[in-house]
């Protein structure tokens, strides 16, 4: 889908240029051959970019004729994009620890200053970076055990998400000390005995002795946890232990809106007799109204809540 607007113009200038003067492959002295533009969309800015490519001229060279980029340029943005990281790293922030939909995304971009003009399905694309640059630093197994060693044990965090009925349900293993994610996987069925063998994969690859683990109340990760893990302490999280402790008051909430909405009418002709005054009355009428609809249209909130990241 071509443009319906002209792009903004850049709000910011910088000149890049590799830092290397030595062929990496045979060592021979690299020469400018050229220059690239490139504008990169970034959070309160539009930067525009001047890069010196340099070449190696040696013939013999492995690398004869291959341009070398200038290495401050894969910190601002990926190969071929138009978004900074900067831009890609708010994007998985707002989706995954705020839980934000694709279009409270687009509208979060647009707005508070942020500078980034784009379309929704472009928030879409964006989010697919972010799960795939997600997906490499996972897979670097190496940086995982260095940390693990370092602490010297792991508390085991098990939970599923299922986006959809019918769907396949990703679960998650994370250790509880450093945050880090130790597994992910969507498994079509969540049975005890594919749990435990999710549990066992986990176990087998970590370098540091497993002393607890924390997940909520399911049957079949209690049963996987005692036939995995047996001798390891099982917790059931505080969260949703608290989530259940409180679900009677929220429920009793629920029900005093139902009978008041059965007594509370005609709220609007009321409001609409003091419209346009601004005497301390009619201020006092519109103060109630507002106070009787919220109590019957907001929907309450359990207490406890876990408060936000």
């Amino acid at each position: 889908m071509a443009r319906k607007a002209p792009r903004p113009r850049p709000t910011a200038h910088q000149t890049l240029e590799p830092l290397a003067k030595c062929c990496p492959a045979c060592g021979g002295h690299l020469r400018r051959d050229y220059r690239n533009c490139r504008t990169i969309t970034c959070l309160g800015q539009i930067l525009h970019l001047l890069l010196r490519i340099c070449c190696c001229h040696n013939t013999a060279c492995a690398r004869y004729r291959r341009p070398y980029r200038p290495e401050a340029e894969g910190s601002l943005a990926l190969p071929g994009h138009e978004f900074g990281l900067d831009v890609i790293a708010l994007v998985g922030a707002l989706r995954y620890r705020e839980h934000r939909s694709v279009p409270e995304i687009h509208q979060d971009l647009l707005g508070r200053g942020r500078g980034v003009v784009l379309c929704q399905r472009t928030v879409t694309n964006l989010l697919d970076r972010y799960d795939e640059l997600l997906a490499v630093r996972l897979s670097d197994s190496h940086r995982l055990r260095k940390i693990l060693r370092r602490q010297k044990r792991v508390i085991l965090a098990l939970d599923g998400l299922q986006p959809d009925v019918g769907h396949e349900v990703l679960w998650v293993v994370r250790d509880c000390f450093s945050g880090e994610v130790l597994l992910a996987k969507s498994l079509l069925s969540s049975t005890e005995q594919d749990l435990a063998k999710l549990i066992g994969q986990v176990k087998a690859d970590l370098p540091v002795p497993i002393i607890g683990v924390i997940s909520d109340g399911q049957h079949s990760i209690r049963n996987a946890v005692a036939i995995a893990l047996a001798d390891v302490p099982h917790q059931l999280c505080q969260f949703h232990y608290l989530r259940e402790a409180a679900r009677p008051f929220y429920e009793a909430d629920r029900h005093a809106k139902k009978e008041l909405k059965k007594h509370v009418r005609g709220i609007r002709p009321i409001e609409r007799q003091v419209e346009g005054r601004q005497d301390v009355q009619a201020q006092a009428i519109l103060g109630y109204c507002s106070a009787v609809r919220s109590a019957i249209t907001d929907d309450g909130r359990p207490p406890l809540r876990r408060p936000a990241a």
